[in-house]
């Protein structure tokens, strides 16, 4: 796979994204339909997209394989978590910033963006792999995130944890262990509706950028170097270790990926739960999102 591949096949995500900025400025879209797109998407098409991945994948993906994306996972977050801890308070001196900081190191947007990836440049089989990203990603946001903001933990919001990705997660999870095929008609069903997410998903992310302030999002020297940092730096850096963990020619990029997404929502939306100001954290959402279209080709090629 060249870059170039990956290059026009990111590109193919920008013009979805594109796609959604033009039909919000034209008025096509509003907040409201926004809203229930993703409603949808969080609660349907993204968890069926996890699920139909897995059914896809029965046969085709080893026990081990799955063990060792796990302690990956893990490993990846540690390391985010550190890094978060040591250079968050190089970006802002501000305390309650410095947390959005910590947040923005850590989670990123492993859904939205990681999956449309992933299904497009590696394929729909490969999906499984990022459901486990995300079933840990999920548990670290409701211990480490929740009770970075909140400054202790508590058992009450690990209820949270309860929904419909994590469900359908444990649910592809179960569905490889058990190697459990689907129905042809169900299976056809769950798979047309899981590919619903990648271009609703992206055309969100395009009427975001529609409602921001430009000029506030391309013109902080600071994001571009948290930018950089964060899609670049770091996942090159975990490349070797990468390496060492694992040979596997499919799955490590997969794991360069995950490595190199964009920032997530879940920093921005925990910051306005708690008062703090969103505006710099916006920003860098959509940066990153935007920036991840010419990285994602560079991490894949240096995997080679």
């Amino acid at each position: 796979m060249t870059i170039f591949t990956v290059f026009f096949q990111m590109l193919a995500l920008l013009i979805m994204i594109g796609a959604g900025y033009f039909m919000t400025k034209k008025g096509m879209m509003d907040e409201h339909t926004n809203n229930q797109m993703s409603k949808m998407i969080v609660n349907v098409f993204n968890p069926l997209l996890v699920f139909s991945g897995a059914v896809n994948a029965v046969g085709k993906v080893s026990l081990d394989t799955m063990g060792v994306v796990a302690l990956i996972a893990s490993g990846m977050f540690v390391i985010f978590i550190v890094a978060g801890m040591i250079l968050s308070p190089f970006f802002d001196k501000d305390r309650e910033q410095r947390k959005i900081f910590q947040m923005m190191f850590v989670f990123s947007n492993l859904g939205f963006i990681g999956i449309p990836v992933v299904s497009s440049i590696l394929g729909a089989e490969y999906v499984v792999y990022v459901t486990e990203f995300m079933l840990i990603y999920t548990f670290v946001f409701y211990t480490y995130g929740i009770s970075l903001m909140n400054g202790e933990f508590s058992l009450s919001t690990m209820k949270e944890m309860v929904n419909a990705g994590t469900v359908f997660g444990l649910a592809a999870m179960l569905v490889i262990i058990c190697g459990i095929r689907l129905p042809d008609f169900l299976n056809t069903a769950v798979t047309y509706l899981g590919n619903v997410t990648s271009p609703m998903a992206l055309v969100a992310v395009g009427f975001t950028l529609a409602h921001s302030d430009l000029k506030r999002i391309f013109g902080q020297v600071r994001l571009y170097i948290f930018a950089v940092i964060k899609l670049l730096v770091l996942p090159l850096l975990m490349l070797p270790v990468l390496k060492l963990v694992t040979h596997d020619a499919a799955l490590i990029p997969v794991c360069m990926v995950m490595f190199g997404m964009p920032i997530g929502n879940m920093p921005l939306i925990l910051g306005n739960q708690k008062g703090i100001d969103g505006s710099t954290c916006s920003a860098a959402i959509i940066l990153t999102t935007v920036l991840c279209v010419f990285t994602v080709p560079v991490l894949l090629a240096v995997a080679g």
